[in-house]
């Protein structure tokens, strides 16, 4: 007993769940798709109402009858031509009109998620496989490749037309035959049709329990149908193993979904089955019953049979509604368990909306800062103390896994430290409002995104509320070294970086670091204070390389600057370079302070530069402490040295 009510609980939260989701629809569209659902449930049984009258009559009009009965015959019928003509006509607005409900509520539903995981959700949030299952689940629907939450509230809409049409056909049998043949069939009809949507719901709770496997499948067909992969899968003979590997990944998805349907609505559907032939046999037999009485009028037979028949077809599956309303609220649950789960995590601390206007003006400070990504984690940072003096520029170099980004996540206020504090000016960084201090930063990951927009959109989004004209944006492009690569383009700043557009054009790997450093430049332009680049020139080969930070520090002089970097030879003219090792600052100093120490900078420094050779074969003179070194006559061959630089 306790699973039924608890099972009618859930059914009842997630009508409320679709209720509230009608709050965004206008109130004239939300009346006006209520009466003409209605009306599309109550014009059937017009019909059969209209057309038990026409069959009672046919024997006067046909038969000699008083005088008028071919009129009234041909009354009758023309209301159910009109009954019937009235439904073919308004059955397509059904379709129009729960579009427009999808549209409305899904992008609130949008906005929502976005909200969700663009501003509330921490940024951990992000890193974590079961939120991100949640996340995928709800793309997908907002993707079109599932029910929204938007077609959960039309498909509930529709069911409107559907239980009107029970009630209407309920009091038919009751009138024509007696209330326990309307009792016994109406109750039949409920039973299946709950019992139906409830095998569904179960169905549609195990489909949401494999989005792991449905997720590994979608990537395997995504990437063998998609452009990023095609060369390498090309060159690399991959064509049969993703075709057995789709296959296997497939079958191993649809397998498990087989089984779940097999199990949670094959053997419901038998039961279901044998209450629909009971109940349909008890109000047929009272129906005949009754005829075979003389208690039936020609007109009560016609109307009775007719209604039996619309209440036993009650409970089979809507595809107007069911499919709607079951997969729409998985994907409206998929929302709210990302956002909730997201905001179940360590949320970063709440500023005190200190303005970061014309901060910093002294340094940046890291005090003793520590931080891991989980409770029970390694120390990523562990005791970190670090200063960035407003107008200089620092290069922070180490190996991999030094915590290098995470220095960088911590400045952008990603993350919050688990141990010290940062300061700017003195002030917490946690007491300053974390919009305010995003539009203080310039900064360009590792990971920059490549937008599939114009040149001059990939630049300017660097400062998205600041005014940019044509020559603003080319100074940018000038500023990172990219003009040239501009000029080439078809249509210059208006062109669209991505082949899969009409007169678009793709980049090299390097071309596209420049457009990023672009970016980042712009927003230094529109106000920002400090520039953070986390490995800006990772594509670019080694003269490009040397050559950009000579022309780039030069460009920035006077500005804060964070170069996060693993090549050592090409920070050399940085204010200050400090090192890494451990999550913590092992060494500090300019290029020629760190080689006369000798330290673990020194080393490293010389390892790499003998990876190069001058053209006597000779390894590269690198180590004098009183000028810069010359870049290297000659990088060591690569395939992945980007020639276009």
């Amino acid at each position: 007993m306790s699973t039924l009510i608890a099972g009618a609980r859930r059914r009842a939260r997630r009508w409320l769940d679709i209720a509230a989701l009608l709050r965004h629809v206008p109130v004239a569209l939300r009346l006006a798709v209520l009466l003409l659902n209605v009306m599309l449930g109550l014009l059937p049984l017009g019909f059969v109402i209209a057309m038990s009258v026409t069959l009672q009559r046919v024997p006067d009009a046909v038969g000699g009858g008083p005088a008028g009965a071919w009129g009234e015959w041909a009354a009758v019928l023309a209301v159910a031509g009109a009954a019937f003509g009235a439904q073919q006509a308004l059955a397509p607005f059904q379709a129009a009109t729960g579009e427009l409900v999808v549209r409305h509520v899904d992008q609130w539903c949008r906005g929502e998620l976005m909200r969700a995981a663009l501003a509330d959700a921490p940024a951990m949030a992000l890193d974590d496989q079961r939120l991100l299952d949640r996340l995928d689940a709800a793309r997908e629907a907002f993707d079109r490749a599932a029910a929204s939450p938007g077609d959960a509230a039309a498909g509930a809409l529709a069911l409107i037309a559907r239980y009107a049409q029970l009630t209407g056909a309920v009091v038919l049998v009751g009138w024509a035959v007696d209330p326990l043949a309307a009792a016994v069939i109406g109750a039949t009809a409920l039973a299946i049709r709950f019992g139906q949507r409830g095998s569904l719901g179960a169905f549609g709770d195990f489909y949401d329990s494999i989005t792991a496997d449905k997720r590994k499948a979608a990537y395997v067909k995504n990437l063998a149908t998609g452009p990023q992969a095609a060369k390498e899968i090309r060159l690399l003979g991959l064509t049969d193993w993703l075709r057995d590997r789709h296959r296997t990944e497939t079958m191993a998805y649809l397998t498990r979904m087989w089984q779940g349907r097999r199990r949670l609505l094959g053997r419901p559907f038998v039961v279901l089955a044998l209450v629909g032939l009971a109940g349909g046999a008890v109000a047929l037999t009272r129906l005949a019953l009754a005829g075979a009485d003389g208690r039936l009028t020609l007109l009560e037979l016609g109307v009775a049979l007719q209604a039996v028949l619309i209440l036993m077809r009650f409970g089979v599956y809507f595809p107007e509604a069911d499919v709607q309303t079951q997969y729409g609220l998985i994907a409206l649950e998929s929302m709210r368990s990302f956002r909730d789960g997201a905001r179940a995590l360590p949320a970063l601390a709440p500023d005190r909306g200190l303005t970061a206007d014309l901060l910093p003006r002294r340094s940046v400070r890291f005090e003793g800062v520590g931080f891991r990504y989980r409770p029970d984690g390694p120390a990523v940072l562990d005791g970190l103390d670090l200063e960035l003096p407003v107008g200089t520029s620092t290069a922070v170099v180490g190996l991999n896994g030094a915590g290098k980004t995470t220095l960088v996540k911590m400045l952008t206020r990603m993350y919050d430290p688990t141990e010290g504090r940062i300061t700017v000016d003195g002030h917490p960084l946690t007491d300053i409002a974390v919009r305010d201090w995003h539009r203080r930063l310039a900064v360009i990951f590792q990971d920059y995104v490549r937008y599939e927009l114009s040149v001059a959109d990939n630049v300017a989004l660097g400062a998205p509320r600041a005014p940019a004209d044509d020559e603003t944006l080319l100074g940018a492009l000038r500023r990172a070294g990219a003009a040239d690569v501009v000029e080439r383009l078809p249509d210059g700043l208006r062109t669209v970086l991505s082949r899969r557009y009409r007169g678009g054009r793709d980049l090299s790997g390097g071309q596209w670091q420049r457009i990023g450093l672009a970016r980042a430049l712009h927003a230094v332009h529109a106000g920002a204070s400090v520039l953070v680049l986390d490995e800006p020139t990772a594509q670019l080969d080694v003269r490009a390389e040397v050559a950009f930070f000579d022309r780039f520090l030069e460009l920035t002089r006077g500005l804060t600057t964070v170069i996060i970097s693993h090549r050592f030879s090409t920070v050399r003219r940085a204010d200050q370079i400090v090192v890494l090792d451990g999550g913590r600052v092992t060494e500090r100093g300019t290029h020629d302070e760190l080689l006369a120490a000798g330290g673990r900078y020194a080393e490293l420094f010389r390892l790499q530069a003998e990876r190069f050779t001058d053209e006597s074969g000779t390894p590269a003179r690198a180590t004098a402490p009183s000028a810069a070194p010359a870049a290297p006559a000659a990088p060591a061959p690569t395939p992945l040295t980007d020639v276009t630089s």
